[in-house]
């Protein structure tokens, strides 16, 4: 079991309006710094280009549900699950990241700056969609 963090943001834009937004892979680019250095398609995955090489990533289809789940496999074959839920609190909505940490991946003061990595993308992502 690895240990986790939930990273989330309330957003002042309905459920429904945050997740037409996120769904498109491609929306990623625009908030998720990880992947700002843009997306090409490859089949059912989407290739980044990254300072350490390419990774690939997977994303969660079309659903009706507000889940936005991506899987991202590192260079070195390191496969990342990143669960990303998009669900309606009142008239707006909460956007919730679970950041995991694996076995020996990441050391304390990594995991945190990975957090608040994920924090400041999940700011931009409210930012564009309150814009």
């Amino acid at each position: 079991m690895f240990e986790s963090r939930h990273i989330s943001i309330r957003i002042h834009k309905s459920a429904e309006a945050v997740y037409a937004f996120t769904q498109d892979p491609e929306s990623f680019t625009k908030w998720a710094a990880g992947l700002a250095s843009g997306l090409t398609r490859d089949g059912d995955q989407w290739i980044a280009h990254g300072p350490d090489g390419d990774v690939h990533v997977k994303f969660s289809e079309p659903n009706a549900y507000g889940i936005l789940d991506h899987w991202v496999t590192l260079p070195d074959g390191t496969q990342l699950y990143m669960p990303l839920r998009v669900v309606a609190n009142g008239e707006g909505s909460e956007v919730v990241m679970t950041l995991y940490r694996p076995p020996g991946m990441f050391d304390d003061a990594a995991f945190a700056r990975d957090a608040a990595a994920v924090a400041r993308d999940l700011a931009k992502l409210k930012a564009l969609v309150e814009a």
